[in-house]
């Protein structure tokens, strides 16, 4: 394993909330956001398709990177999946009362994939990070004022863990930080994979 400690770590996410999850771990990541269509990939199941973004979105800001043997770039994706459906972000905040008033009070499964690759070296890890989502019976009134509050339409599944939606989970079997956008433990296995120990990114 690699002992260095000059790593660059290049978030390929607009995602405020992942980027603050890498500096509350003491990793003040580079953010370029990809710009990639999520809507013309398509998948059968939401693992399969979460993993694919986030493949696209890291391929995608490495191909436009000068050549730099510390720089890693990592692209993430979240779904929901919820009674065999796939729901990324509400396309209105119609669509958003709608998935609550189905949610509230049932569990949905938080997919979220996780794509690093190293622009010199070209090795790459992936996985999916998994944890169940048991939703409150919130009432309409709770529902209405949440998604007037804009956050759900900013967010996979229309909530958030970490924001005014975290009212709203009762519980969840997992991390909180995949629903958040981003594991940290799965994040330190995929860098072990390449031979760069999680400590190599931490701010000096």
């Amino acid at each position: 394993m690699q002992t260095q400690n000059a790593y660059r770590l290049i978030l390929a996410s607009a995602s405020p909330a992942r980027r603050a999850l890498l500096a509350g771990a003491g990793i003040d990541a580079e953010v370029l956001v990809s710009g990639v269509d999520e809507s013309v990939v398509e998948a059968e199941d939401a693992w399969t398709l979460c993993l694919a973004l986030a493949r696209m979105k890291a391929r995608t800001v490495a191909s436009d990177l000068p050549a730099d043997p510390s720089a890693l770039v990592l692209g993430c994706d979240s779904v929901l999946e919820f009674e065999g459906e796939v729901w990324g972000k509400p396309s209105s905040a119609g669509e958003a009362i709608e998935r609550w008033s189905r949610m509230r009070g049932k569990s949905g499964v938080l997919h979220t994939g996780h794509h690093l690759t190293g622009l010199v070296t070209g090795r790459q890890a992936e996985a999916v990070g998994t944890t169940v989502v048991h939703f409150a019976d919130v009432r309409d009134e709770e529902i209405g004022a949440y998604v007037a509050s804009g956050e759900p339409l900013q967010v996979a599944g229309a909530f958030t863990l970490d924001g005014r939606g975290g009212a709203f989970v009762s519980r969840i079997e997992g991390d909180p930080g995949n629903v958040i956008g981003l594991s940290l433990p799965l994040l330190r296995n995929l860098l072990d994979e390449m031979g760069v120990p999680i400590t190599s990114l931490w701010r000096r």
